[in-house]
């Protein structure tokens, strides 16, 4: 998997703290001990101490090679919870609820990185979605640049029966409902410049919809249109193409058939889908029966790095994501 080789090599390059948040999950452990002898990142592990200690002996590593801390006991709740407090005080949380949101393992770990005590976290895997997503946006908060924050899945095709080969982005499959014309562009162009961060390619981005260059009329298709030209204004130097059909984004012959004059020409690699329910459908479809890896939901738009695991998530897709939200973590250092 040559891309996803790269993103590793990128991480490894200049490794960065990532916090994971849930220290007692044992495919967490494992990624973390594979991040960590691979050197693409230095890790801190959220929970118990001792049990997370016993753990990693257990699986043959050596406990004193990453952080571990207890939030309940940890020498920092205490700032946190002053700091928390002062962030979220105008929302009605008094004291002790700013003590319960930091001992809670997703707010301490969302409070490192806000602090600038770790460049990045990681959640989901015991969590919900909702949970990890809110503890980002409530602490992290979203980047002064951008509107709305929005998620993707990085989509590896690397089989030998796959059609094409690389990496690909879906958008956006875990946060936005329905977004209308403006976040649909605001999702096209944060999705773009996310491909562009963790591939180093310039990104050929499709519009998504049931109708390409007019083959239907409906309000859905007016949407698509009037989000890719709101990206197309937002950042002109931006390949970007739609209404168009998957096919006429993905396979060049059609294209030619469907799209003559498509600037993307059948080549995309950054396909933004009109609505949650299309792009969810989407990506499990491409994974589960196409056979794609799908690392995932990357989150865009914050401030800093925090990330989403599948509850369904493996070891191998615990390491894979902390190697994206270390180059999620360089990008921003380098921004600063």
């Amino acid at each position: 998997m040559k891309p996803l080789d790269d993103i590793i090599a990128t991480a490894k390059a200049d490794p960065r703290h990532i916090v994971l948040a849930e220290g007692k999950d044992l495919r967490i452990v494992d990624g973390a001990i594979r991040a960590t002898a691979v050197g693409i990142a230095r890790i801190t592990l959220l929970g118990n101490a001792d049990r997370i200690r016993s753990t990693l002996i257990a699986r043959k590593a050596d406990p004193d090679e990453f952080s571990i801390e207890d939030p309940l006991v940890s020498p920092r709740m205490q700032s946190y919870a002053a700091a928390y407090f002062e962030l979220r005080k105008h929302k009605g949380i008094d004291e002790a609820g700013a003590v319960r949101a930091v001992c809670d393992p997703l707010g301490f770990a969302a409070m490192m990185v806000r602090e600038g005590d770790a460049d990045g976290t990681i959640g989901g895997a015991v969590a919900s979605t909702a949970d990890t997503v809110r503890a980002a946006l409530q602490i992290i908060g979203r980047a002064q640049d951008s509107r709305i924050v929005s998620s993707f899945f990085l989509m590896m095709l690397c089989e030998p029966h796959h059609a094409k080969n690389g990496a690909f982005v879906f958008a956006d499959c875990g946060l936005v409902v329905e977004p209308d014309a403006e976040e649909l562009a605001d999702i096209a162009v944060s999705s773009a410049s996310s491909f562009h961060a963790l591939t180093g390619r310039a990104p050929k981005v499709a519009m998504l919809s049931f109708s390409t260059n007019g083959s239907a009329a409906h309000e859905r298709v007016s949407k698509v249109v009037k989000a890719a030209e709101l990206a197309k204004a937002a950042d002109p130097s931006l390949l970007v193409d739609g209404e168009l059909q998957f096919d006429a984004a993905f396979v060049e012959a059609v294209s030619a058939a469907k799209a003559p004059n498509s600037t993307i020409k059948g080549a995309a690699d950054v396909l933004v889908f009109p609505n949650l329910e299309a792009a969810n459908i989407g990506y499990k479809i491409a994974q589960r029966i196409g056979g794609a890896k799908a690392i995932g939901p990357i989150i865009q738009g914050l401030a800093k790095p925090a990330n989403d695991l599948s509850r369904g998530c493996s070891a191998d897709d615990v390491f894979h994501l902390i190697a994206v939200t270390c180059v999620q973590a360089q990008r921003i250092v380098r921004t600063q």
